[in-house]
């Protein structure tokens, strides 16, 4: 796995110009059953990835954190949401409260998430292959699969079953 991980920058690199122009094609005329077709390659993806033998996301990205995530976690740690925002949140350039610093301050060392209960909508929601209209996050998807494994294979996967 760490050699695909290792990989996949140059990998995701190559496939770029392609991979825009084919997400160029599918938002101009998404086909009616590709929601259905995405959540069909996301589920059998994961059926055969183990996300803790990576962790890739959690050790070079953050998510955004929305209101309800930080009370959530806040609560979690029974601390009042603005301290939570102190201690571990910073605001970016954007206006998105985004983690201090990366690798994710709650990832242990054994790639298990310490707060995976009560983890940020958008760690849930990773890599996001299986959102309803798929066409319409292609530029954050071309962002994923430089660091999802798993995201580069079903977006290979999706082009062969789905050629434009």
């Amino acid at each position: 796995m760490q050699e695909l991980i290792n990989q996949l920058p140059t990998l995701a690199k190559d496939k770029y110009k392609e991979n825009k122009k084919y997400f160029a094609k599918l938002k101009k005329k998404p086909p009616k059953k590709l929601d259905q077709m995405m959540q069909e390659l996301h589920d059998e993806e994961f059926a055969a990835t183990d996300c803790l033998s990576c962790a890739n996301c959690c050790k070079t990205t953050g998510p955004l954190f929305t209101d309800k995530d930080v009370e959530r976690i806040a609560k979690f740690f029974k601390m009042k949401p603005r301290q939570f925002e102190e201690q571990y949140l910073r605001t970016d350039e954007e206006g998105d409260l985004i983690l201090k610093k990366t690798p994710c301050t709650f990832l242990g060392a054994d790639n298990y998430c310490s707060i995976y209960e009560v983890r940020p909508k958008a760690c849930r929601e990773y890599p996001h292959t299986d959102r309803k209209k798929f066409q319409q996050i292609s530029n954050l998807t071309i962002k994923n699969v430089a660091i999802c494994p798993a995201a580069f294979n079903i977006v290979e996967k999706m082009k062969a079953k789905l050629p434009l």
